[in-house]
C-alpha cells in the first residue's frame, strides 16, 4: 500500500470525512507531525499535516511551487519507526488542495511546515524517506566483477 500512488478524490463525502477523522485519531495517538491515507490502509489522496498548533487537512494536494533554496534535515516516519534519514528538500512551497469541507485552498509554507507537507505528499506518490538514501551503487560504484574472485 505504501508504494502505490493514491487516487484523486472527486468529492469530500461522508466516507472521506470518516477517513479524515480516523487519521486525526491515529496522528494524535502517534504524536506525529503528519499522516497520509496510505499509512492507514487507504489509497485515497488525502493527508494531514500539523502546521503550527493546527492540524491541516489536505485533500488532493498539489505542490505548485518549490523554492530554489534547499535544506537537509533528518526525517522520521510513522511507517518506519526508529529510522531517521537525512532528506534534502526545498525550504518553501506553495500547495493547493481542498480542505476537509471540499473548498479549494492555497498556502505558502516554509521551514518545517513545508517539509511536513512535502513528506506527506511523497506518501501520496508512493515515495518513502528510504528513497532518499544513496543507492548501494553510489556508495560502492565498483562492479562485483572488478573485485576478483570472492
Amino acid at each position: 500500500m505504501l508504494r502505490k500512488k493514491t487516487t484523486k478524490i472527486p468529492a469530500v463525502t461522508k466516507e472521506v470525512q470518516k477517513l479524515i477523522n480516523d487519521m486525526h485519531d491515529t496522528l494524535k495517538e502517534a504524536k506525529g507531525l503528519g499522516i497520509a491515507a496510505p499509512q492507514v490502509g487507504s489509497s485515497l489522496r488525502v493527508c494531514l499535516a500539523k502546521i503550527g498548533k493546527k492540524t491541516m487537512v489536505l485533500v488532493n494536494p498539489q505542490i505548485t511551487w518549490k523554492s530554489d533554496d534547499r535544506e537537509i534535515m533528518e526525517e522520521g516516519c510513522l511507517s518506519l519507526p526508529g529510522l531517521d534519514v537525512e532528506v534534502e528538500r526545498p525550504i518553501g512551497i506553495i500547495v493547493e488542495y481542498l480542505n476537509e469541507k471540499g473548498k479549494p485552498e492555497k498556502r505558502k509554507l516554509s521551514s518545517i511546515d513545508a517539509r511536513v507537507v512535502q513528506h506527506e505528499v511523497d506518501h501520496l506518490e508512493g515515495v518513502l524517506i528510504v528513497d532518499y538514501l544513496p543507492s548501494i551503487t553510489q556508495l560502492h560504484p565498483a562492479h562485483p566483477s572488478d573485485a576478483g574472485a570472492l
